[in-house]
């Protein structure tokens, strides 16, 4: 009783009754104490969850994969399981592929025949992955070694000029390269000193065309390039600048001159000068002609001239064609050439005097220049280069991406996905990936999730690369890192990559692949899949009808690799689309050990469907406007499209609304 007496006074204190505005402070203070401590619960449960289960979906895999790749659970990812509530909230985190390769790759249960060289390539090349992986997770970026990287992407200095003789050229193979640290600039020019060789026998059809009565021809020539030697490692440089002088050989029978680019072993239209001046119709090049005149008649070489001339030549001429300045290059006689870059193209004079000039093709840019190479008949005295650009374009990822919240994969919504894009793409591709980026992937049926697309992307051998594509990963949030170290023939991994993605992931209706220099119409290739009927299997491509494997070549495919004669029906690999069905199937497949592989991935999807469409009908759709070489007017796909060009196509599609190429001037 005392001690009650003692609490009176306080509790005199307090109101008779509480208040309104108390009660809902009491309320408000207990309600976000709750869910404070729940949500705090389920995340620590969830993010315990999703690091052990993301990569694989049951307890066997769970403990292969946690032994393969422990670390992996770094990653921000998803756990894509069937019929998750949660699954189109998260699915927007993955970053690493959900497909559990080692134990499909490794299972002791598969039948010999099933075991091929590409099987196990593909187990070292897995098991090699997990040393890159780990060797990613462990780098803890410093400044220290942020300075170290600008030292290192500065070692080639940039000098304002060259001068190199010809026993200082670096040779390899017949080929002299003189190395352009810093490519070109407007206003630089290389000078080439050489003499052409005599011209000799040759009979290899890749040089000469043979006529039927002859065994051989006489052949001089020699071909100048810029390359871009510094775009792509391990891959054939683009040729910014292909000029190659024919003096004998030529299947005309006459000394020209071609020149041409190529990018990716695709080459663009060869402008050739033949000794006849362009028309004057024709678009000049800074105001020069692309094509000078060498050879001297009595006419001015006009349609109506060109035919009095083979009339003259076929009744005999009245008087002698006199030769006002002959073709530039002699065998034996020593020329001085110059290539300067101009406003609008490059230009080319021998000796002193014009004699072709050849547009920019977009897609090429001067800085791309990065090297000179000579090779063919002639013997090279000297070369200098000057007026070189004196600061130094970085070559490294952070040149070609561009860390902006705009080029950010857009959050996917709570939407049916009706289309999945899975894009292949090597881990040194960040110029394609960023042009990708800013051209078809800006489309409004991506920024709305009706379309989802994605990077697929293998580890590189080199360490510093895989931190870049890291990096570049977790800002973009659009690529996929298939953990395996990356490989040509391997290819057909990240396609099983891009079923299992498209299928568990995002559910899509329809899934697509194509490659990073792939431009794609989305709306005119779903318009292409709803043309078939709803629930129908579909495998839409550009389509290869009884093609037989090449047995030698660069390109040859053993017996022990296929056995038969042709390779079943299959879409070119550039651009495909396959209903949700074939892709379960080919998932399905390769869990259970039953899917064959095979090194060229297009040919394996033809596989695929083969063996599904004789359980199931599949509706295959043939069209040339999937573009397995460049670019038609009214494209679905175009394939072979540098940045440049990728962006080019956008832009025009977007202020003209028509599917135009950007392949030159």
């Amino acid at each position: 009783m005392k001690r009650v007496k003692k609490l009176y006074p306080l509790l005199s204190l307090l109101p008779n009754r509480p208040k309104p505005l108390q009660i809902f402070m009491a309320v408000m203070f207990l309600y976000l104490l709750f869910t404070t401590f729940e949500i705090e619960t389920f995340l620590g449960f969830r993010t315990r969850f999703v690091s052990v289960t993301s990569l694989l979906g049951n307890e066997d895999q769970q403990q292969q994969q946690h032994t393969h790749f422990s670390k992996a659970s770094n990653f921000p990812s998803q756990g894509v399981f069937q019929g998750s509530v949660h699954r189109k909230a998260l699915q927007g985190l993955q970053k690493v592929s959900t497909l559990s390769f080692m134990e499909a790759l490794n299972d002791t249960t598969v039948e010999e025949n099933m075991v091929s060289e590409l099987h196990n390539a593909a187990r070292h090349a897995w098991l090699e992955g997990k040393r890159l992986w780990e060797q990613v997770e462990s780098v803890k970026e410093t400044m220290d070694d942020v300075a170290r990287f600008k030292a290192e992407n500065l070692s080639d200095s940039c000098k304002n000029s060259i001068s190199l003789s010809g026993s200082e050229l670096k040779e390899k193979k017949g080929v002299m390269v003189m190395v352009l640290p810093c490519g070109l600039t407007l206003g630089s020019h290389v000078t080439v000193v050489g003499t052409p060789r005599w011209a000799h026998w040759e009979d290899d059809p890749k040089i000469a065309v043979v006529k039927e009565e002859e065994g051989k021809v006489m052949v001089s020539q020699f071909m100048m390039e810029l390359q871009g030697l510094k775009s792509v490692d391990k891959e054939e440089p683009p040729r910014i600048l292909h000029f190659n002088p024919r003096l004998k050989g030529d299947y005309s029978g006459r000394p020209v001159i071609e020149q041409n680019t190529c990018y990716r072993m695709q080459w663009g239209s060869a402008l050739r000068c033949e000794g006849w001046k362009s028309r004057a119709d024709e678009d000049t090049v800074d105001g020069q002609v692309k094509c000078e005149k060498w050879i001297r008649d009595d006419d001015s070489h006009t349609e109506e001239a060109k035919a009095t001339w083979w009339l003259s030549r076929l009744i005999g001429r009245t008087k002698k064609v006199t030769i006002d300045w002959p073709y530039p290059f002699v065998e034996g006689r020593l020329f001085v050439l110059t290539v300067s870059a101009g406003m609008e193209g490059y230009h080319v004079s021998v000796d002193g005097r014009h004699v072709t000039s050849f547009p920019y093709r977009t897609g090429f840019s001067l800085e791309d220049a990065t090297g000179l190479s000579i090779k063919g008949d002639v013997y090279v005295h000297s070369i200098f280069a000057a007026s070189l650009p004196s600061s130094h374009p970085s070559f490294a990822p952070q040149m070609h991406l561009e860390l902006l919240p705009q080029w950010k994969v857009p959050p996917l919504l709570h939407v049916n996905v009706e289309l999945f894009i899975g894009i292949l793409s090597a881990g040194n591709h960040f110029a394609e990936r960023m042009a990708v980026r800013k051209s078809w992937m800006q489309h409004k049926l991506i920024k709305s999730s009706n379309v989802v697309a994605r990077f697929f992307v293998a580890l590189h051998g080199r360490k510093d690369l895989n931190v870049e594509i890291k990096k570049e990963t977790d800002y973009f949030g659009d690529i996929i890192i298939v953990p395996y170290m990356d490989h040509y023939d391997l290819v057909v991994l990240k396609t099983i990559a891009i079923t299992e993605y498209g299928i568990r992931s995002v559910a899509a209706k329809y899934i697509m692949k194509c490659d990073d220099d792939t431009f794609v119409r989305i709306d005119s290739i779903i318009s292409e899949a709803r043309k078939i009927g709803s629930g129908r299997s579909l495998y839409i491509g550009n389509m290869n009808y009884h093609h037989r494997p090449l047995r030698s070549g660069k390109w040859a495919v053993t017996y022990e690799e296929w056995s038969e004669e042709e390779y079943p029906t299959y879409a070119n690999g550039p651009g495909y689309i396959i209903s949700a069905d074939i892709a379960r199937f080919i998932v399905s497949n390769f869990e259970k050990h039953r899917l064959k592989l095979f090194k060229m991935e297009d040919v394996s999807m033809g596989m695929w469907v083969e063996q599904f469409n004789s359980s199931r009908p599949v509706e295959y759709v043939h069209s040339f406007k999937f573009c397995q070489f460049g670019c038609i007017e009214d494209y679905f796909t175009a394939h072979y499209q540098s940045p440049r060009q990728m962006t080019c196509m956008w832009d025009k599609l977007q202020q003209k609304g028509q599917p135009l190429c950007c392949n030159m001037r």
